[in-house]
């Protein structure tokens, strides 16, 4: 979804102090990992660099990215193209992506992307590969897959996936919610007259879940998707739910049972104290954990979205669910962990303290610009 939307939506945001008392509610779900920086992102996809260090992108009038050496501290990077190609215009007069998924291939970088309109099914997604995945060494390849008015998906928020020696693209907003195509490797696009596979909906009308990502984890593949509303500042009701099949393709159902084009579906998270509407998930592989990213409204910066980083901990019955955002051992006694850990020591009890000591002269770090 938009950023541009999101920030019309946050300049009118109301205080912390005044949100209803569902927002004040006690906390249930874990707070975010602590990062400093560039903190501002919307529907984020991270990958770890082949060359080492953290890029992500995301949503906000271009295909924004960020970078980190550590994952704790981001900076902003630019655009992810310099110039916009051409063919986005016939889906949205001022050519703003939306929605990036990053992955990696056959020696390369894959970027997919969507353009679109508020409201509107008339829809493409794309594709850029890069060898290195950093912003400014992309080439676009064009529409992957579109939607019209008398269709009845929305072609954005794409994710791919491999499974079974075949690739898969999962996307949808609204309409009949998430559905999935098979891709061509060599092309990463649509195969000619592939089937459009049904994942999940809604019971009723505007059948309101989208932004699919989908994780193999054991035997089953795992459908994470976005629920309610985003692009709403600390009014958004955005929240992450799951269900998981032994086919990439479905059916999808949650611990229950209950299938996910019943409505059915485990909550992840939801908004919780200062992070409201969180949402845009996506999960990325980071030193042998799976690690989901997401965007939250932060209820404390008049509901600026910002990234938000967990780890996913998985039961004995396979099913996930997120840890507390801490600082990881293998940062103690780094310069990045001396500036990060100085700025959020006082304010979160739950970090590592047995394990790290925060230095006595850290040195300041970078104001975050907006973009």
């Amino acid at each position: 979804m938009t950023l541009r939307r999101t920030l019309t939506a946050v300049a009118a945001a109301p205080l912390l102090a005044l949100l209803p008392p569902t927002a004040q509610a006690a906390e249930t779900y874990p707070d975010p990992r602590p990062i400093t920086g560039q903190e501002i992102i919307h529907d984020p996809t991270v990958s770890r660099l082949k060359s080492g260090g953290y890029v992500a992108y995301s949503t906000g009038g271009i295909i924004g990215a960020r970078l980190s050496e550590d994952g704790r501290h981001w900076t902003d990077a630019g655009n992810a193209f310099a110039e916009p190609p051409a063919w986005w215009y016939e889906y949205n007069d001022k050519a703003d992506p939306w929605a990036p998924d990053l992955s990696r291939r056959d020696g390369r970088s894959w970027l997919y992307y969507s353009v679109s309109s508020w409201g509107s099914n008339h829809s493409a997604i794309g594709v850029a590969t890069s060898r290195t995945g950093l912003p400014g060494t992309w080439t676009d390849h064009g529409k992957v897959f579109t939607s019209e008015t008398t269709d009845t998906w929305n072609a954005i928020d794409p994710a791919i996936i491999r499974a079974d020696g075949r690739l898969w693209m999962s996307f949808g907003s609204y309409w009949t919610g998430i559905r999935m195509v098979e891709l061509n490797p060599r092309t990463g696009k649509a195969v000619p007259g592939a089937e459009v596979h049904h994942l999940a909906t809604r019971p009723d009308a505007p059948y309101a879940v989208e932004g699919p990502y989908i994780l193999k984890h054991g035997r089953h593949y795992y459908l994470f998707a976005s629920y309610d509303a985003c692009c709403q500042g600390v009014n958004s009701t955005y929240k992450i739910k799951v269900g998981r099949s032994l086919k990439v393709t479905g059916p999808y159902v949650d611990s229950t049972g209950k299938p996910m084009l019943e409505g059915g579906g485990d909550l992840v998270l939801e908004g919780h104290g200062r992070y409201m509407g969180t949402g845009g998930e996506s999960v990325f592989r980071d030193r042998g954990k799976d690690v989901l990213a997401y965007h939250y409204y932060d209820a404390a910066d008049e509901g600026t979205p910002k990234l938000g980083l967990n780890t996913l901990s998985w039961n004995k019955k396979g099913w996930p669910s997120l840890l507390q955002g801490r600082w990881s051992v293998s940062m103690c006694g780094s310069a990045a962990w001396a500036r990060q850990a100085t700025n959020h020591l006082q304010t979160k009890p739950n970090l590592e303290r047995q394990a790290c000591t925060p230095p006595a002269s850290p040195s300041t770090p970078p104001s975050p610009s907006a973009k």
